[in-house]
């Protein structure tokens, strides 16, 4: 049994993170400010599923605050922290950009800086598919040069993936990246394409189909994502002792440090996602065709050969079984 805490643990991944830990027998101690960004009340309701529960104690306030973080690294001693808490969404970061820097930089700073004071063993954070930004090469690999973000948020996840190689680096804080590729199921966020459809298209509104429905995106549902963020914590990241200065690989180091992406590796076109909630709701959808989005990209698709060969996995679920089960949860919470 291991003590955890998992930032953001009110958000779609953390609380789903939150109950398998709990449900190995982890001690957790979640971390959340539970701003409104999306729905207070969603976020409320998955807490209410981890509070009471054996092992399980909860923290509110903000990453930004250091005095409370500093605090509660001095009143508990972590074996490992997965920090998931962050402003997300590409869109809003065009919109409000302070509200990444605070939160996304400040706030990482924090965390980085109570890993490295309390003997934290392993510190596992969230990145995104959207450092890739104006990257083409296909699939995606941690391996690929990321110095090209398109929007503030892939910037400050790219931003993270440094700051924390920095204390790899001074400290030998073992530290290791996640680079998540659209992530979707049960609970998830209202602002994410799945939710904002299918509540539009049960309502009878229309949709607002970006880039002329040509995107295309590496959905990979929520339990994949939980699954591989509990392998790769239980993985204390180590360096490459094959590392070159000359030939510097930017997905590892001579320093504990270490990127992974986890994405479903079959890249889904926006307009069959569309179909596959049409056919799961009954219903067709009224489509407002639009051109692409500032700060969007129009294809994510993740290399995972990195966490088949070091944690043994992949994630699988077909985007047909997800969905669906997205929508039996959505029409039970509504």
């Amino acid at each position: 049994m291991a003590k955890i805490l998992v930032t953001g643990a009110a958000g779609f991944i953390g609380f789903h993170l939150s109950k398998r830990l709990l449900k190995r027998g982890d001690e957790v101690v979640g971390l959340d400010n539970l701003n409104d960004y999306y729905s207070v009340q969603l976020k409320r309701d998955r807490l209410a599923q981890l509070e009471g529960r054996t092992g399980f104690s909860f923290n509110q306030f903000d990453l930004a605050d250091r005095a409370a973080i500093e605090n509660m690294f001095q009143q508990a001693k972590f074996d490992k922290v997965i920090h998931l808490a962050a402003q997300a969404g590409v869109r809003y970061s065009i919109e409000n950009p302070h509200a990444y820097v605070n939160s996304n930089l400040v706030g990482f700073m924090n965390i980085l800086e109570g890993c490295r004071h309390s003997g934290v063993r392993h510190l596992v954070y969230a990145s995104s598919s959207s450092v890739y930004g104006a990257n083409t090469a296909m699939p995606f690999s941690v391996h690929h040069n990321v110095d090209h973000p398109v929007s503030l948020y892939a910037a400050t996840k790219k931003a993270n993936e440094l700051m924390a190689h920095t204390y790899s680096h001074l400290y030998g804080l073992p530290t290791t990246g996640l680079r998540f590729f659209t992530v979707y199921g049960p609970w998830g966020r209202p602002d994410m394409a799945l939710f904002l459809f299918t509540k539009a298209i049960l309502d009878g509104q229309p949709i607002d189909v970006f880039n002329e429905g040509k995107m295309r995106r590496d959905f990979t549902y929520v339990d994949d994502i939980v699954e591989g963020v509990m392998r790769v914590a239980d993985r204390i990241a180590r360096p490459n002792p094959n590392w070159s200065s000359d030939r510097p690989d930017p997905g590892t180091s001579r320093a504990p440090y270490k990127i992974y992406n986890i994405g479903n590796n079959q890249p889904v076109e926006l307009l069959y996602f569309i179909e596959t909630i049409e056919k799961c709701l009954g219903r067709q959808a009224k489509k407002n065709m639009m051109p692409m989005q500032q700060g969007d990209v129009p294809a994510t698709y993740a290399d995972v050969d990195d966490l088949i060969q070091d944690v043994d996995f992949q994630p699988a679920t077909p985007i047909e079984t997800g969905v669906a089960r997205f929508v039996d949860w959505y029409r039970q919470y509504h």
